[in-house]
């Protein structure tokens, strides 16, 4: 794929409401990573057993609330996600994983729930899941027409018509 192409945002019309979901909610997950650090920033991450959580929970803050905002606007999409789709990967597989598996998981600790197993999983992963499915949407369809992309595309494309 070329650079270019990961600029255009061919998706369709409702790709805004995608947009406003993705966005929104890693925009909110990521300010709160600062405003209640010990439940959900650097006390969470150490808990779930990440290494220097100090730095990484507030790298994958700034990251939550950058992209989230370039999602929401529709600018550089497809690239914004990318990050996105890795967060969630990570927390999948870092506090899922071992709901899964009813285990600690490497160094990722399981958290005291009542059930374990894949319908545990499954009801604890939803918006996980939710987050996944709607970055990598955004990655393959781009901003849609409501999008500063698509606007900055349009532009380009009469910059180069007689």
């Amino acid at each position: 794929m070329r650079l270019g192409s990961m600029l255009i945002a061919r998706g369709p019309d409702a790709s805004i409401l995608i947009r406003l979901m993705v966005g929104a909610v890693f925009l909110s997950e990521g300010l709160q990573k600062f405003l209640f650090p010990a439940e959900l920033g650097v006390g969470r991450f150490a808990k779930i057993g990440f290494a220097a959580p100090d730095l990484l929970a507030p790298f994958v803050g700034c990251f939550e609330i950058g992209c989230g905002a370039l999602v929401v606007l529709g600018l550089v999409t497809r690239f914004a996600a990318l990050p996105l789709i890795a967060i969630m990967v990570t927390a999948i597989a870092s506090t899922k994983l071992p709901i899964l598996l009813g285990r600690d998981v490497g160094p990722f600790q399981l958290a005291p729930l009542p059930r374990m197993g894949f319908w545990a999983m499954v009801h604890e992963g939803r918006a996980d899941w939710s987050m996944l499915l709607g970055s990598l949407f955004l990655l393959i369809a781009g901003g849609g027409r409501w999008s500063i992309d698509a606007w900055l595309e349009s532009r380009r494309a009469r910059g180069r018509s007689p």
